[in-house]
């Protein structure tokens, strides 16, 4: 692990797949973090590039050429990604493409993610760069774990998101045997700006959100107030999804989303894929703003 800290917050990144696995206060040692039970989900913020979610049979076609790639992509569990550069108040990782990524992924790129801190939140900067000599397509999003309930004497069903605005967004319902996105939705806000948490919350995956008018949301405790935002102007769909047995809720920023059940699985027109033009930088954040009054 690599690790970071300030006044307020100290931070860890495990360098495989260089992944954010540690916001802990300074002055508390309050962890906010969920802690990868391996029985659970053994996994603290996997960052998702090129795909985000399931392809169909895990397969795309790419110039009339099939290619395999796993749920996620190939970053979350590669141990070729390097620490590329540190400064007092950031660390920065790459993942440079290889002849191995090659045969899973046609196309140059660099991929970095750096981790900013500053005071009481964490920027999380995604930055994709095509050294190719053609237009290259992909998806690249977070998706962070937050300890839930944060204090022993909470349960689970004390917290609640809070979004910035009422909403009337519908949910998009995955298919549970494959992991793909069906043609179903469901109403879940009803003009409200709110989902209260409970574990059976997820018992049909995650929730997936692609018109939300907020760009902020907020974990909430009915305790203790305020605990984490997230801010996520950049990315146009968001996910919320914990295993039903696990204490913690990943609230994901994303740009791209998996595969619809009628996909043709062309890679060029899957829906939320970017086109990044020869020579050409992609930049994306997302932050996370632990509560003043926690820090």
């Amino acid at each position: 692990m690599v690790t970071l800290e300030n006044k307020l917050l100290k931070i860890a990144v495990k360098k495989v797949g260089a992944e954010l696995c540690q916001i802990t206060s300074v002055k508390n040692n309050t962890e906010f973090m969920w802690d990868a039970n391996p029985t659970v989900w053994g996994s603290f913020a996997p960052n998702l590039f090129p795909i985000i979610g399931a392809l169909k049979n895990d397969t795309y076609i790419f110039e009339k050429q099939e290619y395999k790639l796993p749920k996620h992509g190939i970053v979350r569990n590669s141990s070729a990604v390097i620490l590329h550069e540190q400064t007092p108040n950031s660390l920065t990782f790459k993942l440079p493409y290889s002849e191995d990524t090659l045969k899973f992924y046609p196309f140059k790129f660099e991929f970095f993610i750096s981790y900013k801190l500053f005071n009481n939140s964490i920027e999380v900067l995604y930055t994709i760069k095509n050294v190719d000599n053609k237009t290259m397509y992909f998806s690249v999003g977070g998706h962070p774990a937050f300890k839930c309930p944060v204090f022993e004497n909470e349960q689970y069903e004390d917290y609640f998101l809070e979004f910035e605005h009422a909403e009337n967004s519908k949910t998009h319902l995955i298919n549970m045997e494959n992991g793909l996105i069906s043609s179903l939705s469901i109403p879940l806000f009803n003009k409200s700006n709110n989902i209260p948490l409970t574990h059976d919350l997820f018992n049909d995956d995650a929730l997936i959100f692609k018109d939300l008018k907020s760009k902020k949301v907020t974990l909430k405790s009915k305790l203790y107030g305020n605990i984490l935002s997230v801010s996520y102007k950049d990315f146009p769909y968001l996910g919320i999804w914990a295993k039903p047995t696990g204490d913690y809720v990943c609230i994901e920023p994303w740009l791209g989303i998996a595969d619809n059940e009628a996909t043709n699985q062309d890679f060029k027109t899957k829906e939320g894929i970017l086109k990044l033009g020869a020579g050409k930088s992609f930049k994306a954040s997302y932050t996370i703003e632990i509560h003043n009054s926690l820090v």
